[in-house]
């Protein structure tokens, strides 16, 4: 047997063992820091309980109108209407309490059949406050509803508001342990001299960027499970999508944003760097990317850009499968996103990581 042939077997078996005993030495690392438990277990719960119970689904309140000071009928029917709290106020104070935000809109009587409305079309409570007035004092002027109407209310999970957020609290997860997780221990292994040492070892940089990568996968499964766990549990929030797409999506999703860590990692030299690299990186996405509420809302002409991020991917792609039950097929344009950031982060990565 030639020595080139005994060599390639024992160099494939070093670099089995280096993946191994690194990505062993990543989960043990982590785990014995309380902060980074904390942070990635205990704090998605806590924001999702906090949201939760903040926009948990309950009527709407009723909003507050402010009648100047008046003697009619009309205010007397408008003050027995149950759709609107009514406060008298004298000229001053109703200014006041308009400017102030303390009532949606005024209501001056300026005669036995005339009325006016003062409010802001702007403010998001003003113009329904608006209709609940006008329909409470025309019926006191005696019109009449002519059309019969049956109410019919109904109760769907996935509708609400922790149903939409918990998705994004995921990705938004998976997103800082990833690059933080990642990224900010490549870079305090750097700042102590520690990786000047692998260079005197058969190590290769894409050893030592891949333990990285597959150490994620040792947290993934209990990272999501706990946030969903709780999500179901606590709030009964669904999956009504593929059990193995979803976690398709998350696995993706979390090389993706590992890959981003190892990118930022890749030249920085102190921890102070790194820390305003990584929140460049995920500050637009916090604000894009619809965590907490839906990315739709920003114009159209910046649509395109938003739904390249790979928090979007993540985030869209996450709530299609459990909210709506989306398949794998029918999240492609989501998967081709994270994929391609996964590849492209990774090599570049790869390219310009440096031990010193």
């Amino acid at each position: 047997m030639s020595d080139v042939t005994r060599t390639a077997p024992a160099s494939r078996r070093f670099m089995d063992r280096s993946i191994v005993q690194l990505t062993l030495a990543r989960f043990r690392g982590f785990i014995r820091e309380p902060e980074a438990v904390f942070w990635t277990f205990v704090f998605p719960i806590l924001l999702a309980v906090g949201l939760g119970v903040a926009f948990r689904s309950r009527a709407p309140e009723k909003p507050h109108v402010g009648v100047i000071e008046a003697q009619s009928p009309l205010v007397d029917a408008l003050k027995h209407d149950s759709s609107v709290v009514v406060d008298e106020m004298s000229d001053s104070s109703a200014a006041r309490g308009l400017r102030t935000g303390k009532v949606a809109m005024l209501v001056r009587i300026k005669g036995p059949n005339q009325v006016e409305y003062v409010y802001d079309p702007a403010r998001g409570e003003s113009t329904p406050a608006r209709l609940m007035v006008d329909r409470a004092i025309q019926r006191a002027a005696g019109r009449e509803d002519r059309v019969t109407v049956v109410d019919r209310t109904v109760t769907e999970r996935g509708s609400r508001y922790i149903d939409f957020v918990l998705p994004g609290l995921l990705g938004m997860n998976l997103m800082g342990s990833g690059i933080w997780g990642i990224g900010f221990a490549i870079v305090d292994q750097r700042a102590k001299k520690l990786l000047k040492r692998f260079m005197a070892t058969p190590m290769s940089r894409s050893e030592y960027l891949v333990s990285f990568m597959l150490s994620r996968m040792l947290f993934l499964v209990l990272e999501v499970a706990t946030l969903l766990g709780f999500g179901a549990i606590a709030f009964g929030v669904p999956v009504r999508g593929s059990i193995f797409t979803l976690a398709l999506i998350c696995l993706l999703a979390a090389f993706a944003f590992a890959g981003l860590g190892l990118l930022v990692a890749s030249r920085a030299r102190t921890t102070e760097g790194v820390q305003g690299l990584m929140n460049l990186v995920m500050l637009p996405m916090w604000i894009f990317s619809g965590v907490f509420f839906s990315s739709e809302n920003f114009p159209a002409m910046v649509q395109p850009v938003i739904k390249l991020l790979p928090l979007t991917a993540v985030n869209d792609a996450l709530r299609a499968n459990m909210l709506e039950g989306a398949s794998f097929a029918a999240l492609t344009p989501e998967i081709l996103v994270i994929t391609g950031w996964l590849v492209v982060s990774f090599f570049v990565a790869l390219k310009l990581f440096r031990w010193r």
